[in-house]
């Protein structure tokens, strides 16, 4: 096969065979330039009419002009021409034809191409309505026309296939790069191939316009002398890329022996020149800059997260978007700006990311297109979704770029019922839908991969609108149900149906007068939608968790049950995501047919103290519009619900606000540490400063009371005292306090601080000291326990909560110490009991005496909220 393609490329006498036929090139003569080469292209138009005069032989012609401008103003100078001959025009050759071409014009609804059709010219261009190409491209064929002016485009796609083929000037104009460019050599030979195609003439002319410094590069393309250069340069990464996903290359020197492997590695060296080499150096350097190629392609690479390479650059390992990128056959461009692009992406964002990319980027913005497409981003009538914006954050008044008019294309065909009908406009459109739903559903892929829930499901929604044209609140949903275009569409809508669930409760005879369609067309619709998936309901509801600082959130799925189903499969994509950070909790791919029904899905949200999370759910379908379901819910959490989700009994499923009773363990044995810290620390004692404004500080128990706290050394059991000899000091003092709460929770026995005493002590022990305010702990003693024996009933609103486990300390100074301290199994010595404390500092109510008869210690019931 390469013997094969050396010897149509090489083969070294005049004659060249290709494509079964023996071409004989005659010498060329190129012409002389003018000032510029917009001057020489205009110039060359007087010279047409003589060339199709010398070789057409009065057959029919194409000639091939850069522009549509160009082609329809060539048809117009050959046209004049053929008028002012008069009867002996040589594109008419008969009455009947005359007569043909009149009818023909009057049917026509371009004015200027009416009066080229009557002198046997004619145009053809992407410019024209889909109506006057096929009369022009009939009139063609048959004969009536014998001279047709047009695009490069024809060259592709359309057999329109003469005898004579015009290729005016073999330049056109880069509006990227601002100057003329010469036609590549496979659109010349496409060009070419439409002269004498059969089975329509057995033999063709080819006329090629060109300047006289570019002959040579037409001469040696016609003798089969013209080298094919490799285009692989231009795309290197891509390819590099895709090796590197297949693990056909692992480390960086199968890369350089890949690309040494390549047509590239050939002809760079037999001409560097074409690669931006110089002619003449060394073999050493060439390989060098060959490994520099390929380095530089593979960090681009691994800059923007394609691959992974070690700390040496050596070895290399695909990553999911160069996995993305190859499995969707994108550019590295417009990978790029997917990798780049923000994880909140919305839905204009994801769209503006589409009419950047590379894939599209051949769409030009042209002169006569301007009016339109700014009368569309004007949008009087409020048909579309967005526009383009200008610097003052207003819409634009005129549309200057290229991915300003894919943006506007783009949202005028979303809407449903777009407002342009031109031909090339349309063209423009379709390749818009088509390669953005590909470019949309790489992003969404990339975006479930960074865990990116905006990003994601704006990308996902785009990419169904685009491959529907619809957005998902289109009027026209309609639309997609086979048997409903555009007019019947409307019909329904201006009656109120424009959804299938409004569709499906409508009468069908209903339907067939809405629309003037006749029986059973409503049958039929109706079936019809019995090929939409399932309808599915989607509920999100806050469960009970034990994980502190959680919150459980449970979305059920249910299917609906119909009496009849589709055999057709239904993909969707369920996302659950929080809205605050951006994150996908949960995401799968789901058949909506085939899953359990109910199916429950469990997520642990994580919330700020104070703060509130929204969680989404959405079920998107990936082919229908319309059927989508979303639900959210906002999960809060304050101190109250902190308290209520951590502490859960074990035995009781109701939660509690946490234990009512610490202890305080002094041991015997350790009555010198408590003189030190009595040293140290303040003396609630002797301070007269009350800890809080609102509630003073007092002495509960006096010098009096110090004989409690000696025990004769043969003393061996507590004395047994009553209710009413306990509680005579406090009740005295108790009776001068304001009570500022009169709650039921200042009346509960349970907030009972209780003394007791060491049988075994022998010596006065100094009273351990304990301070608090409502949001710090500071504890002053030897041992601390906190105990929660038997979960409360009703807990306190305003009471902070502890630990359900016994902690053993020294001189802790904080309650996060405490918290975080290591159980102590049998605590030793006496015990304090103290009530925890009241966020709220509210004093309480005079309790009322307790139940208890006789204890074995002494205690005494809180008059305040704290100590």
């Amino acid at each position: 096969m390469l013997d094969y393609l050396q010897f149509l490329l090489r083969f070294p006498t005049l004659k060249t065979l290709r494509n079964g036929f023996w071409f004989q090139p005659k010498g060329l003569k190129g012409y002389a330039p003018a000032k510029n080469d917009f001057l020489f292209e205009r110039r060359l138009q007087s010279f047409i009419f003589d060339i199709l005069m010398q070789h057409s032989r009065g057959k029919s012609a194409l000639v091939f002009c850069s522009t549509r401008k160009g082609a329809q103003a060539a048809a117009q100078h050959l046209s004049q021409i053929a008028v002012s001959l008069g009867p002996s025009s040589p594109f008419i050759k008969s009455k009947l034809q005359q007569e043909k071409l009149k009818e023909a014009s009057l049917s026509c609804s371009d004015k200027q191409m009416q009066s080229c059709i009557l002198t046997g010219v004619g145009y053809h261009n992407g410019g024209l309505c889909m109506k006057d190409r096929n009369l022009v491209e009939g009139l063609f064929l048959k004969g009536d026309i014998q001279i047709l002016c047009t695009t490069n485009t024809l060259a592709h796609g359309i057999n329109l296939p003469a005898h004579t083929v015009v290729i005016k000037s073999t330049q056109y104009f880069n509006k990227e790069k601002g100057l003329y460019l010469e036609y590549e050599r496979s659109m010349v030979l496409q060009m070419c191939g439409r002269a004498g195609r059969p089975p329509f003439d057995d033999t063709g002319t080819v006329i090629i316009m060109t300047r006289k410094e570019t002959v040579h590069l037409y001469e040696n393309l016609l003798n089969g002398c013209e080298m094919v250069e490799s285009q692989l340069l231009s795309c290197a990464i891509e390819h590099l890329n895709a090796e590197i996903v297949q693990l056909t290359v692992s480390d960086i020197s199968l890369a350089i022996e890949w690309l040494k492997c390549s047509y590239l590695y050939v002809r760079i060296k037999k001409n560097p020149e074409n690669y931006g080499v110089k002619r003449g150096i060394p073999c050493e350097r060439l390989e060098k800059h060959m490994r520099d190629i390929c380095v530089q392609k593979i960090n681009e690479l691994a800059e923007y997260g394609m691959i992974w390479t070690d700390e040496d650059a050596f070895l290399l390992k695909p990553l999911e978007p160069g996995k993305l990128m190859t499995k969707f056959y994108l550019k590295f461009g417009t990978m790029k700006d997917i990798v780049t692009a923000p994880g909140s992406c919305s839905l204009e964002d994801a769209l503006h990311v589409v009419c950047r990319s590379e894939e599209i980027a051949w769409i030009q913005l042209r002169r006569n297109e301007k009016k339109l497409l700014n009368d569309i981003n004007s949008d009087k009538e409020g048909r579309l979704r967005f526009h383009v914006i200008g610097e003052n954050s207003k819409r634009k008044k005129r549309i200057q770029t290229r991915e300003e008019k894919i943006f506007v294309l783009a949202n005028d065909c979303l809407t449903g019922d777009p407002s342009i009908r031109d031909l090339s406009l349309n063209q423009d459109m379709n390749s818009i839908c088509s390669n953005g739903c590909r470019i949309a559903r790489c992003m969404k892929e990339c975006f479930f991969y960074k865990k990116s829930y905006k990003g994601a499901v704006n990308s996902t929604l785009l990419a169904k609108s685009l491959r529907q044209r619809l957005w998902d609140d289109s009027p026209y949903l309609l639309k997609q149900l086979p048997g409903i275009g555009m007019v019947t569409a409307k019909a329904l809508h201006s009656a109120g149906i424009n959804s299938f669930r409004t569709l499906a409760e409508a009468d069908p005879r209903k339907i067939e007068i809405l629309t003037g369609r006749k029986y059973p067309f409503g049958n039929h619709i109706k079936e019809s939608l019995l090929s939409l998936p399932p309808t599915l309901e989607m509920q999100i509801e806050e469960a009970e968790c034990k994980v502190q600082g959680k919150s459980k959130i449970t979305v059920k799925l249910t299917r609906l049950p119909r009496q009849i189903s589709s055999s057709k499969q239904h993909f969707a994509d369920m996302t659950v995501g929080s809205e605050e950070d951006n994150m996908i909790l949960f995401h799968e791919k789901i058949r909506a047919e085939e899953f359990p029904s109910p199916y429950v899905v469990t997520v642990l949200v994580a919330c700020p103290l104070h703060g509130k999370v929204t969680v989404k759910a959405d079920l998107i379908f990936d082919e229908y519009v319309g059927l989508d379901v979303h639900e959210k819910h906002v999960v809060s959490r304050d101190i109250y619900s902190i308290r209520n989700a951590t502490l859960v009994n074990e035995e009781a499923p109701t939660s509690y606000s946490g234990p009512k009773e610490m202890y305080i363990v002094e041991d015997g044995n350790k009555m010198s540490s408590y003189a030190a810290a009595n040293d140290v620390t303040h003396d609630l004692n002797n301070s007269n400063k009350p800890l809080h404004s609102s509630v003073p500080s007092f002495e509960l128990l006096d010098e009096e009371t110090e004989d409690i706290y000696l025990q004769e050394p043969g003393e061996a059991e507590p004395k047994v005292k009553t209710e009413e000899m306990i509680f005579d000091h406090i009740r005295k003092k108790s009776k001068n306090f304001p009570t500022l709460v009169t709650s039921k929770e200042a009346m509960d026995c349970s907030y009972e601080p209780l003394i007791l005493r060491s049988p075994i002590r022998t010596t006065k022990m100094s009273q351990s000291h304990f301070k608090a305010d409502a949001y710090d702990y500071d504890f002053y003693g030897d041992d601390v326990i906190l105990v929660d024996p038997t979960p409360p009933e009703a807990a306190s609103s305003s009471s902070f909560f502890f630990d359900e486990q016994c902690y053993h300390t020294s001189k802790y100074r904080s309650f996060d110490n405490i918290v975080n301290s290591k159980p102590f199994s049998k605590p030793q010595g006496s015990v304090i009991k103290v009530s925890p404390l009241e966020s709220d500092l509210s004093s309480r109510r005079p309790p009322t005496p307790s139940t208890h008869k006789e204890v074995g210690f002494l205690g005494f019931k809180s008059v305040f909220s704290f100590l």
